[in-house]
């Protein structure tokens, strides 16, 4: 258990960030109260890499972007800096790498997503709040089949001879792969090269268009090529900004996020 008083300034500020005012227990309930107010306070988003601003999986440069200065990123930084400060409250942390599936037709060639497995009053957890779509708001017990509902959404992870374990969501009553990892720990130095391919390649997809995403309480708000929509309790607004003016008041109104 830890308490306030023994918590360095950084972690308090980053708990003051997703605004997570529950207890400091360590318990299972802890964990899921975290990762739901991380995903409902820091968006994914691409906006350095659209501008050619060069990224740092470094903990203290993540902590000032994300923390201090209230940005997002993409999965290796936000599950980098999460994973990060899960570990300095006590949980067990180990980094995986993942395949994303999702809206793929054919074999995906990269594994491009930074996951975590997180242990919590003794049960293993996949945590992921480095999703640019939707995603579980809870962590998932990493047992193979088990259907977990959220709210109107459901998950299942499954075993996979040759991809290790499958994330799989349920959609009109469908099921769809969503990505696959394995169990080998990642460090690190591990997740630098498939960051500076998702930063530099041409056909990377985070240089092709501008990727955004943040949970609400009634539903999401995500953002993609020219479009911001908003989920509203089933319903869908779009937004179409048409100059950078209504770009950039979009993203604060919408994302929190103010770029100087």
């Amino acid at each position: 258990m830890k308490s306030e008083e023994s918590l360095k300034p950084e972690i308090m500020a980053y708990l003051e960030r997703i605004d997570y005012k529950g207890p400091l227990d360590g318990s299972a309930e802890m964990l899921a109260a975290l990762q739901q107010a991380h995903l409902h306070a820091v968006p994914y988003e691409n906006l350095d890499i659209l501008n050619g601003v060069p990224l740092s999986l470094a903990p203290e440069a993540l902590w000032d972007k994300i923390v201090r200065r209230r940005r997002g990123g993409y999965c290796f930084e936000l599950n980098a800096l999460f994973g990060w400060l899960l570990g300095e409250l006590g949980y067990r942390v180990t980094n995986y790498v993942a395949r994303f599936w999702r809206d793929e037709t054919a074999l995906p060639p990269k594994r491009r997503h930074h996951v975590l497995r997180v242990e919590a009053e003794g049960r293993v957890y996949l945590c992921d709040v480095g999703v640019g779509g939707s995603v579980p708001r809870r962590p998932l017990l990493l047992e193979d089949g088990l259907e977990q509902q959220q709210g109107e959404e459901c998950y299942r992870l499954d075993r996979d001879a040759a991809f290790g374990w499958f994330l799989s969501e349920r959609k009109k009553g469908i099921w769809g792969q969503v990505y696959s990892f394995t169990e080998e720990p990642q460090f690190p130095d591990d997740y630098a090269f498939a960051s500076y391919w998702c930063q530099h390649a041409p056909d990377s997809p985070f240089r092709a268009e501008l990727k955004l995403a943040i949970c609400t309480p009634e539903g999401r708000n995500t953002g993609a090529g020219g479009e911001i929509r908003l989920f509203r309790n089933g319903d869908v607004t779009v937004l179409q900004p048409a100059t950078k003016a209504e770009l950039d008041e979009a993203l604060a109104e919408y994302f929190g996020i103010v770029i100087s």
